[in-house]
């Protein structure tokens, strides 16, 4: 069996591509029944969030897995096969193991050590679990993950360090207009990142914060938790006069602020300063709208350099979290070992006895009336040979089990002997019941 991942980050893609493997809920199902109907593919978790499209999966074939990913990929994106080879990653079984475990310590988020993430990745486990995306290793494998993303942020705390996006944004903020004091700012959407940067906001000082939101009754009752004010979407435009600072983040599949709706108003404004903020992934504000004069637009990348500014005292507990990984990956490798080396062991043992006992009895046939006694050292000279000839092969397979190559060593040994190995016995060992790992 094997672990495979096909992804892309944002570390490895902008936030024009990113945007391009957004999918919503409907989306998500669809692309579930497609991996269900797959044959190269015995199971699949898709971890889908602002900074990551990352699919998980596992197959008794490597290559055809890999391929079939790829077009999985392409199915989402629409993204021709040139560009998937410049954006995705496609690593080993190993590294994509040890990958998981770091995405779910957040020590590949754009924020080192931040917290969303794992609850994230536990997010897209139960979500592969009730659309029937994921199988028995997988559960073991996610299971896992979390576990290895709350150990490490309970002996590192990594995550208590005052570093978010929401956070950066206010940086940012802060750089680009100076003290926040007396400022207004017009928070479009009501979700939980919207309602952590009006908290960073209101801690510096800004005076007025007005909610638009497409649902008017939780712009209302987000508004009241900042004794501000609603403003229904279709307003918008005419709030933008209003506003010194702009953070938007929607779950919207289209720009809600544009040239066609915001323009004028921008204009109206005459040069005056306004910071907006974009951390929607798909984008909710139109880049064309930065060239107005006064105009300061910033995306989820462009906090990156914000980020980047309080990030020490993060890399040092990273540094801790590595070695943490490193134990807990050895642990699920060598229990990964098991699904691969233990079966074919028990059957390259099968097929040595089989040889051995119809040599016997050929022997036995050919030598007529043999004795007790002839029958027995002949039986424990066949024995003797057989072991022999096998003790190597198996002594090496379980020592190149614990690496990262052991399920390939396993494969060679397979075909090396035409070793068929029966649904049962690969099931045996596959077909994990949820809770054995983590």
């Amino acid at each position: 069996m094997y672990v495979l991942l096909t992804g892309i980050n944002h570390q490895t893609a902008p936030v024009e591509i990113r945007e391009r493997f957004s999918m919503t809920p409907a989306q998500m199902e669809q692309a579930y029944q497609q991996v269900r109907n797959d044959p190269a593919l015995e199971g699949v978790v898709i971890l889908n969030t602002c900074n990551r499209t990352e699919l998980y999966a596992t197959t008794r074939d490597l290559e055809t897995g890999q391929e079939h990913l790829r077009s999985f990929m392409a199915t989402i994106s629409s993204l021709p096969a040139e560009q998937l080879e410049e954006y995705c990653y496609q690593p080993n079984c190993y590294d994509a193991i040890e990958h998981l475990f770091r995405v779910s310590s957040g020590l590949e988020s754009m924020i080192v050590g931040e917290t969303q993430v794992l609850g994230q990745v536990k997010e897209a486990y139960l979500k592969a679990q009730e659309l029937k995306g994921s199988d028995g290793v997988l559960n073991s494998l996610f299971q896992k993950a979390i576990q290895v993303g709350k150990k490490v942020r309970t002996a590192t705390s990594i995550d208590q360090h005052p570093v978010s996006v929401s956070y950066a944004a206010v940086e940012l903020a802060k750089k680009t207009l100076g003290p926040l004091q007396d400022k207004t700012v017009l928070v479009v959407g009501a979700g939980e990142m919207a309602d952590l940067a009006t908290q960073y906001l209101m801690v510096n000082g800004v005076s007025s914060v007005i909610i638009s939101n497409r649902s008017y009754e939780k712009a209302v009752q987000m508004a009241a938790l900042f004794d501000g004010r609603a403003a229904r979407l279709d307003q918008l435009s005419a709030e933008l006069g209003n506003a010194d600072i702009v953070i938007s983040c929607t779950a919207a599949r289209h720009y809600v602020m544009r040239e066609s709706n915001c323009r004028q108003a921008l204009l109206d404004r005459k040069g005056r300063k306004i910071m907006m903020i974009d951390v929607a992934v798909p984008r909710d504000i139109d880049p064309a709208l930065n060239s107005i004069e006064g105009v300061f637009l910033y995306d989820i990348d462009d906090l990156q350099g914000v980020i980047d500014l309080n990030m020490a005292a993060r890399r040092k507990a990273a540094f801790k979290a590595n070695s943490i990984i490193a134990a807990e990956l050895d642990d699920f490798n060598q229990w990964m070992a098991s699904l691969s080396v233990v079966p074919v062991i028990s059957a390259l043992k099968k097929h040595g006895e089989i040889i051995k006992q119809n040599e016997l009895k050929k022997a036995f046939n050919r030598l007529g009336k043999a004795s007790d006694r002839e029958k027995e050292i002949m039986t424990a000279m066949a024995h003797s040979i057989v072991n022999q000839l096998l003790h190597y092969p198996v002594v090496n397979l379980k020592e190149m089990a614990v690496s990262n190559q052991g399920h390939l060593y396993a494969e060679i040994v397979k075909k090396l002997f035409s070793l068929d190995l029966p649904d049962e016995e690969q099931g045996k060992y596959a077909q994990i019941k949820t809770g054995n790992q983590g």
